[in-house]
């Protein structure tokens, strides 16, 4: 492993575990799920737009470039209301495993966008993810309380909106706009936050943050979670093999269960270990690239 190689992963490494404590901070923002969410795009979006204005990396952006980042921020935006509920009912740990959910959403899209082929490693990752789901929620479904119930869907469906966001996004950064990635995550992330905010006010919402600990939660998940997370992820995905990306990623689900458990204490059995192992273990498989189909 080169010396550049060894860099790329541990900046990854330091990515992932970032972006892994953003469902706790969710919950220490004491603060409705839309107005955590939203706030998290606006103190993100303001931070990395500064930092780019700073190292002067911010390039003049057309009202066409804006145009283009309007559908991922209303995808984005969507998966964070999904998320953010999802969070406050069944906890960060879980709620941050379904939504990884989302690699089986891409995989599909693939299928029918870029004609891959979904093979035997695909569908046995696929098999363990959900059978691993099943032990994590499935055995014990009838005894949960409808708010719990709604938590578990919640988060399958954030993995659906992040995998629009995922799709929308590279669409525009590829085939519609000239600017640098970080360029387009920080205007992404402040038309998110206009989108975020007008769903706090049609919520009837207050934008108020009730204190000292609340608000260094909310900058800490925007510097983490929309920033400097992301940044050291993006940096360092094109210089390391898929496989890699893909295995250390899952450090993200991974410590977000172990600190639900020693943070909030989370009562988990020996049977949800095991189906986080098997959904985890599904999860990489998912990540790993289909074969292209015939042209």
């Amino acid at each position: 492993m080169t010396m550049k190689t060894r860099g790329a992963l541990w900046s990854l490494i330091a990515g992932a575990a970032l972006i892994s404590t953003t469902g706790v901070l969710v919950r220490y923002a004491d603060v409705a799920p839309t107005v955590s969410a939203f706030w998290r795009m606006a103190f993100g979006g303001v931070m990395l737009a500064g930092f780019l204005a700073v190292a002067r990396q911010w390039r003049p952006a057309a009202l066409r470039d804006w145009g283009w980042m309007l559908a991922p921020a209303v995808f984005f935006a969507l998966d964070l209301f999904l998320w953010h509920r999802s969070i406050h009912e069944v906890g960060p740990g879980l709620a941050t495993l379904l939504a990884n959910f989302q690699v089986f959403v891409m995989a599909l899209a693939g299928v029918l966008l870029h004609r891959e082929r979904l093979g035997p490693r695909f569908l046995g990752g696929l098999a363990l993810a959900f059978g691993g789901l099943w032990l994590l929620v499935g055995v014990d479904w009838d005894s949960f309380d409808a708010r719990y119930r709604l938590g578990v869907v919640f988060g399958l469906l954030t993995g659906l909106a992040y995998a629009a966001y995922m799709l929308s996004f590279r669409h525009a950064q590829r085939e519609r706009s000239t600017l640098p990635a970080p360029q387009l995550l920080a205007m992404n992330s402040l038309l998110c936050a206009a989108v975020l905010a007008a769903a706090v006010t049609g919520e009837g919402a207050s934008f108020a943050i009730p204190d000292a600990g609340s608000l260094c939660a909310l900058l800490a998940l925007g510097l983490v979670g929309q920033c400097l997370g992301w940044v050291l992820i993006a940096s360092a995905m094109p210089r390391l093999p898929a496989s890699v990306v893909g295995l250390v990623l899952l450090l993200q689900p991974s410590l977000a269960f172990v600190q639900d458990v020693l943070l909030f204490d989370r009562a988990t059995r020996s049977i949800e270990w095991l189906g986080v192992a098997l959904s985890l273990a599904g999860i990489f498989l998912g990540t790993l690239k289909a074969s292209p189909g015939k042209p």
